[in-house]
C-alpha cells in the first residue's frame, strides 16, 4: 500500500491524517450590531463606550438566531461596548457565556477617532510607504492589525480539538476584514476591503 492510501482493514498509512483530525473549527464572524455613530458617521476606531442603536440590538437578535443552531461552542468578542452588546445577545441564544479579547478590537485610529466622515481630508501617503503600512492619526496600521490578529489566530489554532463545535468572533469592520486575510494566507497588503453590514455574520473555517 501505497504512503497514504487506506487499507482495505480502514487503517490509514503511516503519514496520513486520520479524517477526525481532517475537521476545521466553523467560524463565524460578526461585525457588531449598528451603532449611533455609524448613524452620524463618526470615526468610532478603538473608542469604547459607543452604544448600539434600537436598530443595532435587533441586529443582533437576527445573527443570534442565525447562529441558534449552529452548535456553537465559544463567543469571543472585543471588550468595545458595541461588539460586548452583541456578543451578549448572541451567547445567551446560543447558552454560553462570553470571553473577551483586545486583539479583537478595532483598529486604533489615533487623533481621527471621533470625526465625522466629512471632516476628513485625504492625505499623501509617505514616500516609501505602502498605505497599509501607515499609521493614520498616529494610530495603528493595517500591518499592526493584521501583527495584532495573526497572533490571535496562531492561538485559536494551537488550542484547535478535534471534531469541535464553532467558535462566534464578534469585532468591527476593519478588523474582520483584516482578520479574513489573515485566515487566508494573505498579507496586510492583501486585505480584501469588501463591505461588511452592521450585524453580518460571515462563515469561515479556522
Amino acid at each position: 500500500m501505497n504512503r497514504g492510501e487506506r487499507g482495505q482493514s480502514g487503517d490509514y498509512a503511516v503519514g496520513m491524517p486520520h479524517p477526525l483530525f481532517l475537521v476545521r473549527t466553523p467560524l463565524f464572524l460578526v461585525r457588531h450590531g449598528e451603532t449611533t455613530w455609524n448613524r452620524q458617521l463618526r470615526l468610532q476606531g478603538q473608542v469604547m463606550d459607543v452604544p448600539l442603536t434600537e436598530r443595532g440590538v435587533e441586529q443582533a437578535a437576527a445573527a443570534a438566531r442565525l447562529l441558534a443552531g449552529c452548535d456553537v461552542v465559544r463567543v469571543i468578542s472585543s471588550d468595545q461596548l458595541r461588539a460586548v452588546q452583541t456578543a451578549e445577545v448572541i451567547a445567551r441564544s446560543c447558552e454560553v457565556v462570553v470571553e473577551f479579547d483586545q486583539a479583537l478590537r478595532e483598529q486604533h485610529l489615533g487623533q481621527l477617532e471621533g470625526r465625522f466622515t466629512d471632516q476628513l481630508v485625504a492625505e499623501p501617503v509617505p514616500d516609501g510607504h505602502h498605505i497599509s503600512e501607515v499609521r493614520w492619526g498616529e494610530g495603528e496600521s493595517i500591518r499592526d492589525v493584521h501583527h495584532r490578529l495573526s497572533g490571535f489566530v496562531a492561538k485559536l489554532r494551537a488550542a484547535e480539538q478535534a471534531d469541535p463545535g464553532g467558535i462566534v468572533l464578534v469585532s468591527h469592520g476593519d478588523a474582520l476584514r483584516v482578520l479574513m486575510a489573515v485566515l487566508e494566507g494573505a498579507s496586510h497588503r492583501e486585505v480584501n476591503w469588501v463591505p461588511i453590514s452592521t450585524g453580518e455574520v460571515i462563515r469561515r473555517q479556522l
